[in-house]
């Protein structure tokens, strides 16, 4: 399954803006599989045994709900999520797979909401979303009619659960790839680009602005959420060893701080145009997600900080175009 995904993708965009990729993307995937090759053969073999369903209830506009309630008997539902619980820890949803609900770590169709807003209509237009996860918010885009859409994410788990979903709608518009964006050439073909909770897990946050500008096309859209703190143009966290538990955060600027790199980077119009502190009913543990979770990296005596002593996590969407 996963190298047919790669084929068809290859073949789409074989005669579109895109087809310049070709020249390295099938090498670097094909040295992927290379590296990966013992924990993708028992993931293939997982993903082979889920059922052929005809898929009889669609909804990617307002969720990712595939099947209805009613179009399985409850073996399949059993069988079904047994392969699926294989796969955890889902961490982006929820999903909705023929009355089987995934309920993920994040309730990442809040962040949608608060997103969707502010876009400027997804129709007909490519889009990239880096750092997809589990694939989520790449559904939503279809559901906004995008004319193709892909993921970019370096972790093999996340590929997998990505296929799972896909499997019981193959849709032939909805992609994603194994990679960094440093992996990217400087492909200057997305409408919109999507980074949403990246930035801050880059060790050059500046380069990474430059790597994300390097994939719109003229007139381009970005679209960036990433943890904030408050404060002026000057204010940057740099945190310990850890921040909320994590051990691969660098830095969290303002979004005065932040609007100043994009300025530097060559974005204009720049705009911030949601801050939500994040709660323990948006990212929690759930059967799907069975680790520790926000609720555990907070401080217990006071939730506006990080057990560490950091203010809570905070993130702002910001929107700029090339």
């Amino acid at each position: 399954m996963t190298m047919q995904a790669f084929q068809q993708f290859y073949q789409q965009i074989a005669g579109s803006n895109l087809s310049h990729w070709l020249e390295v993307l099938p090498a670097q995937l094909a040295d992927w599989q290379r590296q990966h090759k013992k924990d993708l053969q028992k993931w293939q073999k997982l993903l082979d045994k889920l059922p052929a369903i005809e898929t009889d209830e669609l909804d990617l506009k307002e969720s990712v709900t595939i099947g209805a309630t009613n179009s399985i008997d409850e073996y399949t539902r059993r069988q079904i999520t047994g392969l699926l619980m294989q796969f955890k820890p889902w961490r982006k949803g929820p999903f909705h797979l023929h009355g089987i609900h995934l309920d993920t770590e994040w309730r990442s169709d809040w962040k949608w909401d608060r997103v969707r807003p502010h876009l400027s209509p997804l129709a007909g237009r490519k889009v990239l979303d880096v750092g997809c996860g589990s694939g989520y918010h790449l559904w939503r885009m279809l559901g906004e009619d995008a004319e193709l859409v892909v993921g970019i994410d370096p972790f093999p788990l996340f590929l997998m659960q990505f296929l799972a979903i896909r499997h019981f709608y193959p849709a032939p518009h909805i992609h994603m790839l194994p990679l960094g964006v440093e992996q990217l050439p400087e492909l200057k073909a997305f409408d919109t680009v999507f980074s949403m909770g990246v930035l801050y897990h880059r060790r050059s946050p500046i380069d990474f602005l430059y790597e994300l500008k390097a994939q719109l096309k003229p007139g381009g859209e970005l679209l960036l959420e990433t943890l904030v703190v408050e404060g002026d143009e000057h204010t940057v966290l740099v945190s310990g060893e850890r921040y909320a538990q994590m051990r691969n955060v660098w830095f969290i600027p303002s979004t005065a701080a932040l609007t100043a790199w994009m300025k530097r980077v060559g974005f204009r119009h720049i705009r911030t145009v949601d801050i939500s502190t994040t709660s323990t009913e948006e990212q929690r543990s759930t059967e799907w997600m069975t680790n520790h979770s926000l609720a555990d990296y907070l401080d217990p005596g006071n939730s506006d900080k990080t057990i560490e002593g950091y203010p809570a996590p905070m993130r702002a969407v910001m929107i700029a175009s090339v």
